[in-house]
């Protein structure tokens, strides 16, 4: 019987020592990701940005389509800040009558927040352009006629928008660091962004609040049924 439960005990420690390692392992990591030029579009006036799945030279766009831009800084897709932006075509075009041959295309430029803007730059505010381009024009066409100068890297990423920003393109960057206003808000009466962090509650030093819960009662019941154990051995 004290075999068994000298093993129990034995167990029982080495469970703790595993919670103390995931404990102190569970400090937060640098988020890797990149500060760029990021493509949405919408179905309807109703709908919302969903993330486009071409770059600017491949996606045509249709007469009537609504295309976003987002510069922001982003780890992947599904947590991309969107366009601040929801106005729809009708907007956006309704100071651009149609015309035989040339379909018309709203462009919904939002070069983001100053948190995320490159260092000593300054983002433009947001704005809305209608362009009316052929009916085979590339989002790029439509942009070069209506929001120039675009600059590109040698692979063919769109690197900046109006000349935003000035000079790089695409950069790593580290995508956990606080950034207010990257959630697409910018602090405002804006429209409903992506934010690029899961929120949830956290204990100090961003350890999950339930982490460090449980692992405290892990560690209280160990040490009670390791006592308890100890007892029995004397007894």
């Amino acid at each position: 019987m004290g075999r068994v439960r000298a093993s129990a005990a034995a167990a029982l420690a080495g469970v703790l020592g595993g919670v103390l390692l995931l404990l102190l392992g569970a400090t937060p990591a640098h988020a890797e990701g990149y500060r760029y030029w990021s493509f949405w579009t919408r179905e309807d006036d109703r709908s919302d940005w969903a993330y486009a799945t071409q770059g600017p030279a491949t996606l045509r766009p249709a007469d009537g389509a609504v295309v976003g831009l987002r510069f922001a800084v982003t780890e992947n897709s599904e947590n991309a800040a969107r366009p601040r932006q929801r106005d729809g075509f009708e907007a956006v075009c309704a100071d651009t009558p149609p015309r035989e041959g040339r379909k018309r295309v709203a462009l919904v430029i939002d070069p983001g927040t100053p948190a995320d803007a490159p260092e000593g730059e300054t983002p433009p505010e947001p704005w809305e352009v209608c362009a009316a381009v052929a009916p085979d024009a590339s989002v790029g066409d439509a942009l070069a006629a209506t929001a120039p100068p675009l600059r590109y890297d040698a692979s063919a990423l769109l690197c900046a928008v109006a000349g935003y920003p000035a000079t790089e393109c695409g950069p790593e960057v580290d995508a956990s660091a606080p950034r207010a206003g990257a959630d697409g808000t910018d602090g405002a009466d804006a429209a409903d962004g992506a934010g690029d962090e899961p929120s949830g509650p956290a204990g100090e030093d961003g350890v999950p609040f339930g982490l460090v819960y449980g692992g405290g009662a892990v560690l209280l019941l160990g040490g009670a049924a390791a006592w308890q154990a100890r007892r029995r051995r004397r007894s």
